[in-house]
């Protein structure tokens, strides 16, 4: 399912609970021996890589204390954090996401448990 959406900035997404949203890594047409692929194949792979562009606020945890409506504070829900973080380049499942399109390029929204593997270079950035 492609989901077109036309909207200029991605700072304007809120990507919900333990999803993340993947820029998805362009995969080369050809194999090392030189003979071009059809895109049915690398639609078929299970694992794909993709660049993290978009991290949710993890794992909600339910309020522990007691219903405190009375006193008119409403407490913000408090998250369990996910490993992934902006910028970080990771191994998922493609079963699993949601493909959407934003001006014209593809992204994944993935949940956390698909992520299997994550590289995070902290020096890719410094120059």
């Amino acid at each position: 399912m492609i989901i077109n959406i036309k909207e200029t900035d991605l700072k304007n997404f809120i990507v919900v609970g333990d999803r993340v949203l993947i820029k998805p890594k362009s995969v080369s047409d050809k194999t090392q021996a030189g003979l071009y692929l059809p895109p049915t194949v690398k639609e078929k792979e299970q694992v794909h890589t993709g660049y993290i562009v978009k991290v949710g606020p993890g794992y909600p945890i339910p309020a522990m204390n007691d219903d405190d409506s009375w006193r008119g504070t409403v407490s913000e829900g408090k998250y369990i954090p996910l490993q992934a973080k902006e910028g970080d380049l990771a191994l998922y499942l493609n079963k699993s996401g949601y493909e959407i399109e934003i001006n014209k390029v593809k992204y994944l929204i993935v949940p956390q448990s698909a992520l299997l593997l994550l590289f995070r270079d902290e020096g890719l950035f410094e120059a």
